[in-house]
């Protein structure tokens, strides 16, 4: 391509970029207006108006992306815009606007249950979402390394932000186990590129050549790739760091990061999946190839997750291992590896956002209203006194494990039933082991996701002690916690209203 050629195809390109221009720029911006504000108005006001402008900053990127018109290759085959693109970054938009949010109506200078975040996690958000904004862009191995990894730097200084050694423990863990996937991630796209002479994912002769290679050896090279994948998924090996963080991280961190860095990672891996060939040439390497393996990882990560739950006393190490096994449920749909399963994975990302958050916000707010820490047995009691954010918190309990009247349990069935067709036409016994034993696993969830509305409503209240007062949850916050709770509700009732716009947008 000549050089003309070159530049008209960036100038083109920009035309479908904007979402992602405009939060670089917005991040700059941030970054003066934190210094501006802070020289100039009292730290509460500087707060308000950072947060304000963080909030709108990711409402237009995620407007702009519903509205782009473009699609297609951008920059010459690094990036590539489709309607699933542009519906993880949706997601990853509203997730991060709900966290601001739920941070600004919690910070006040009457609420002091845990440190404050500093002034600095506004332009971090924003260039974090940025990162995950490439990630569900990138179909290019150099692209997807760099989204990953401006993503994962952004997520260890979060993790540390707040100035206490638990903060500084997860971080360091953080980033000690992300170092080692992104070394692992780079070895394997090492060898997928001097197996196919090309780091498009797009290009014809990726999936050509790997048709050729022996069917052990790609797959070894897809799955050392997929080490970062599963590192932001805190999907089985790569899960370790994942309650630490989640415990040291304040409370809108950890929600976040339990929807944005899965959402963008689960489509990077069905873009990974999609490149396959789908018919061998001499024995070679072909989508097929995948399904064992990914179904032992899916496996694995739903047991691992569910199994250690149980043994928590920590709310939000509950959660932690909780959303290590949804990355384990996530992965059932991508196991399927039919268009029917890949659109099981979209549900489950566009239902989990609301599912997930409000798990956070509520025992959170709970936890607030008794004055206490989020250890699972200062719940005891809560029911009567807090009847709206209990009540809200079973219904989110029930969605995580997967039963009716709550979409978690359509989110749970279109996968399964994606993963069921799979077993029926490969014979495979590793996804008939998947199906059964990841049904069975809703059981073991029902342990310990209800064990905190059974202290809710059905033991009583510990007496206050160590000088602990219960003081009254922000209001605009339990409308927001409680709001989230709708969605669940109404997408078990309908379902096609999302389910419409993934078929046919």
């Amino acid at each position: 391509m000549s050089l003309t050629d070159q530049l008209n195809d960036i100038i083109n390109s920009l035309g479908g970029f904007g979402p992602e221009v405009w939060l670089s720029a917005s991040f700059c911006i941030l970054l003066v207006a934190e210094l501006l504000f802070v020289r100039g108005t009292s730290l509460l006001k500087a707060r308000r108006w950072l947060a304000g402008l963080s909030v709108g900053i990711v409402v237009v990127a995620g407007i702009w992306a519903m509205l782009l018109p473009t699609r297609g290759h951008l920059f010459m085959h690094l990036l590539f815009v489709d309607n699933q693109a542009i519906f993880i970054q949706v997601v990853v938009a509203l997730s991060a606007a709900m966290v601001l949010l739920y941070e600004a109506f919690t910070t006040s200078e009457q609420v002091n249950f845990q440190p404050k975040l500093p002034l600095e996690w506004y332009p971090l958000l924003i260039a974090m979402t940025l990162g995950l904004f490439m990630m569900t862009l990138s179909v290019n191995m150099l692209s997807i390394y760099l989204s990953i990894e401006l993503v994962s730097i952004c997520s260890y200084l979060l993790t540390a932000l707040t100035a206490d050694r638990k903060a500084s423990e997860g971080g360091i863990k953080y980033l000690l186990f992300g170092a080692v996937s992104s070394a692992i991630m780079l070895y394997g796209m090492s060898l997928l590129y001097g197996m196919t002479g090309t780091l498009d994912l797009t290009a014809d002769v990726f999936g050509a050549e790997l048709a050729h290679q022996d069917t052990s050896v790609a797959t070894v090279a897809l799955l050392l790739t997929g080490a970062g994948l599963f590192f932001k998924l805190a999907g089985v090996p790569f899960h370790v760091w994942t309650p630490d963080a989640y415990e040291a991280a304040p409370v809108p961190v950890a929600a976040f990061f339990s929807v944005g860095p899965k959402a963008a990672a689960v489509l990077v891996l069905m873009r990974l999946v999609t490149a396959l060939p789908t018919e061998p040439v001499l024995g070679g390497a072909t989508a097929s190839s995948l399904q064992t393996p990914l179904a032992v990882l899916a496996l694995a990560g739903i047991l691992i997750g569910n199994l250690s739950a149980l043994r928590q006393t920590d709310a939000k190490r509950l959660l932690a291992y909780s959303t290590i096994a949804h990355a384990g449920f996530l992965l059932v749909g991508v196991v399927a590896m039919s268009q029917a399963g890949f659109e099981a994975v979209l549900f489950y990302v566009g239902t989990y956002l609301f599912i997930s958050l409000a798990a956070f916000f509520l025992v959170d707010l709970l936890a607030r209203s008794n004055g206490t820490d989020l250890t699972i047995s200062n719940f005891a009691g809560l029911g009567p006194k807090q009847p709206l954010l209990s009540v809200a918190l079973t219904v989110v309990m029930l969605a995580l494990t997967g039963l009716p009247p709550t979409v978690g349990f359509t989110a749970k069935i279109l996968s399964f039933s994606a993963l069921y067709d799979a077993y029926q036409l490969s014979g495979n016994s590793w996804l008939l082991a998947l199906f059964v034993l990841g049904l069975l696993n809703a059981l073991i969830s029902l342990v310990y996701y209800l064990k905190i509305p059974f202290l809710l409503f059905f033991r009583p209240m510990a007496s206050t002690t160590d000088g602990q007062q219960s003081t009254s949850a922000p209001k605009a916050a339990i409308g927001l916690a409680v709001g989230l709770v709708i969605p669940i509700v109404i997408l078990f009732l309908k379902p096609e209203l999302l389910l419409h716009w993934l078929t046919n947008w």
